[in-house]
């Protein structure tokens, strides 16, 4: 008795659920990194901050949020934008700059990989900054 309530429930909030019609159609956009701000060295233990600026090419994009992806002791960093589809998109190039915090938590030596786009063959490029790690 309690599986047939519990699929009869089921089906009713499934049923019931409507998609609105007059939502704004966004879709995730990762934009490139044109430069990065790095210092020449981390002290282990400590925070230090890394200042990316990257590009907003139109009106319609907006910062949704840092791509960084941890990979051994390297690290992938780009940017993911927010793209709103519904709208009327200006021409307005704005260039941005995001700062963010790492944490040093290794004693290694830390590559950054800040993605560039993709060459005419539609492979990723990637900048590579290592940034040495003092004891």
């Amino acid at each position: 008795m309690k599986r047939v309530f519990v699929s009869i429930v089921l089906m009713f909030l499934v049923v019931s659920c409507s998609v609105d019609d007059d939502a704004n159609n966004f879709k995730l956009e990762t934009l490139p990194i044109k430069e990065a701000i790095v210092p020449d060295a981390f002290d282990f233990g400590s925070r230090h901050d890394i200042t990316v600026i990257y590009d907003l090419p139109s009106g319609c994009h907006s910062f949704y949020d840092l791509f960084y992806q941890y990979e051994g002791t390297a690290r992938t960093v780009a940017i993911n934008s927010l793209v709103n589809e519904d709208d009327v998109c200006t021409d307005d190039l704005r260039e941005i700059e995001y700062t963010f915090k790492v944490n040093v938590v290794q004693r290694q030596d830390y590559t950054f990989r800040f993605w560039k786009g993709t060459d005419s063959n539609g492979e990723n490029v990637f900048e590579e900054v290592v940034v040495p790690v003092n004891q």
